[in-house]
């Protein structure tokens, strides 16, 4: 198993950032949009590792598929085919309040947007004429001026960040693989995402050795009881951010934890995070989370998805575990 992990940082620190990390060994590095840009640090990253690259994920709706198409042309020449386009919706109130866009059912919209897209870069790979027509967008002029060519490297994959059923099955009917949000848990993944790539499979007519399914995961790593502590801190505020979102409650449910929800939700409007924090118990830490040694985490993960997954995306939230911790993390893997 191959495992990916998160290029943080700022984007003029993003190629130093690569090369301390695709040293530890790790197969892929993957953009997050927050508090900068999804696409800046893997062209500034691309020219300084050997590593594949990939945004987890491109907030699509607020973005035109051209755009996107741009973005993934240039990023597979620049790190000479080994770009993955990851793509995510978000809630409404970021799409309406925070990214200022049009807000619209999301697995229809994330549909059309996965095809337009490789509508789009289908046309530049292979000189057809570009005719995509949908409720949402219609891409039907690109004037030679304005087209690349075909790429060297090929069209680059790409992946659709998915939770629920609906997500899901939209992912394995259009795009090359699923990314599996990283809020869940190992049973939601067995009896809830699994049959729902199946479903979607099935509706494309394409075969489960055609898909990609990403699961992500969320680590409290360390050697020691007080690094895995100080690893846990800050995996809990993220377990109890993500538990206080209603589109997160399917997973709460799978687990019996489903009560916590609507108080999670009160805390953080309240702005009340410790209390939040407490909520996450050591069974939801362990059960929505991995935690442990390098060794003992990699174990895990080839438990919960080695049946199903040839690489993983590894989550470290609040903290920056040793080097020598995350090479040994991605040997043990393998």
């Amino acid at each position: 198993m191959l495992l990916d992990v998160q290029l943080d940082g700022r984007p003029d620190e993003a190629a130093r950032r690569a090369r301390e990390l695709a040293g530890t060994g790790v197969a892929g590095l993957f953009t997050f949009e927050g508090p900068h840009d999804v696409f800046l640090p893997l062209a500034s990253a691309a020219g300084s590792v050997e590593t594949d690259l990939m945004t987890n994920v491109a907030i699509a709706m607020p973005r035109s598929p051209l755009h996107l198409a741009h973005a993934a042309y240039d990023l597979q020449l620049l790190s000479r085919g080994r770009f993955r386009l990851g793509l995510g919706s978000q809630i409404r109130p970021h799409i309406e309040k925070r990214y200022g866009a049009r807000w619209s059912p999301p697995a229809a919209r994330m549909r059309e947007i996965v095809l337009a897209v490789k509508a789009v870069l289908g046309s530049w790979q292979d000189g057809t004429r570009l005719d995509f027509r949908g409720e949402h967008t219609q891409h039907t002029l690109m004037p030679p001026t304005f087209v690349p060519g075909p790429n060297p490297y090929g069209v680059a994959p790409v992946l659709l960040g998915a939770l629920g059923p609906v997500m899901t099955r939209t992912a394995a009917e259009v795009a090359d693989g699923l990314l599996v949000m990283p809020f869940h848990s190992e049973r939601h993944f067995r009896e809830r995402t699994l049959p729902a790539v199946e479903e979607g499979l099935a509706r494309s007519g394409r075969s489960r050795e055609s898909f990609a399914v990403l699961p992500q995961a969320i680590l409290a790593m360390g050697r020691t009881p007080a690094e895995q502590e100080a690893a846990a801190l800050g995996v809990r505020g993220l377990l109890a951010f993500y538990a206080s979102t209603p589109a997160y409650l399917p997973v709460l449910e799978v687990e019996g934890w489903a009560d916590l929800q609507p108080d999670l939700n009160a805390l953080s409007k309240a702005g009340d995070v410790a209390a939040m924090m407490a909520l996450v118990d050591d069974a939801m830490l362990e059960t929505l989370a991995v935690v442990g040694t390098p060794e003992e985490c990699a174990a895990e993960l080839r438990r919960r998805f080695g049946e199903h997954a040839t690489r993983v995306c590894g989550y470290f939230p609040g903290y920056r575990p040793p080097l020598d911790q995350v090479a040994a993390l991605a040997a043990s893997l393998r």
